[in-house]
């Protein structure tokens, strides 16, 4: 049975925000809800889904800015990882950076790590932690459906950037060369904005 898989983008900046629904359960995995929490919801609602964990790949305002709307919304925990709390409790300073309106934060639930798995019904999400965007980023894969939710470690045609807080290039090489590239070849990877690409692909033009 295939997992309902929706991904779209969400606020000024067009963070991909991903659901991944199960067809058994149906409970749904909802990763970087940035913004726009309303259309978040009513995606949910459309698939006739109930949120179970609401995951992050990093705590940039973009992928982090809804993390207390949909919580009251849904009653959803958050996950993130440690490494990169400094981040989510530094939001109001982000977003001043970025000149936006601060969004509030809350409490986060609880920590994600390396080797970690979340999962309801068919939906299974191994935990990749990748390090160097920022030091808590996570890459998400689902081996049934050959996917990774890079977030902002990988991108079609480039990697992330490492001029942020926190970040890396010795850190985010590593990670993709030891935790990332050796995925199979044809794994398609959403990345936190722009288009898809494939492990294949960022071997040949990365």
């Amino acid at each position: 049975m295939a997992m309902i898989i929706e991904s779209f983008p969400v606020g000024m900046l067009q963070c991909n925000c991903v659901i991944l629904g199960s067809e058994q359960t149906r409970e749904a995995i909802v990763i970087d809800p940035g913004d726009e929490i309303e259309k978040v919801v009513s995606r949910l609602e459309k698939h006739g889904l109930t949120a179970k964990y609401i995951v992050a790949t990093h705590a940039h305002i973009d992928h982090v800015g809804g993390f207390k709307a949909i919580k009251e919304q849904t009653g959803a925990p958050l996950y993130l990882h440690k490494g990169d709390l400094f981040l989510y409790e530094a939001l109001p300073m982000q977003a001043q950076m970025l000149g936006l309106t601060a969004p509030p934060i809350t409490e986060i639930d609880a920590w994600l790590d390396h080797g970690d798995q979340l999962g309801t019904g068919e939906v299974k999400l191994d935990i990749i932690h990748t390090p160097g965007h920022t030091p808590g980023s996570l890459c998400f894969h689902t081996a049934s459906e050959a996917h990774l939710y890079a977030g902002d470690t990988l991108f079609m045609g480039s990697i992330g950037r490492t001029d942020l807080w926190g970040g890396s290039f010795e850190q985010i090489m590593e990670s993709l060369q030891r935790r990332v590239i050796n995925l199979p070849d044809e794994t398609i990877v959403i990345p936190g904005h722009g288009p898809k690409t494939t492990i294949g692909r960022a071997k040949i033009y990365n």
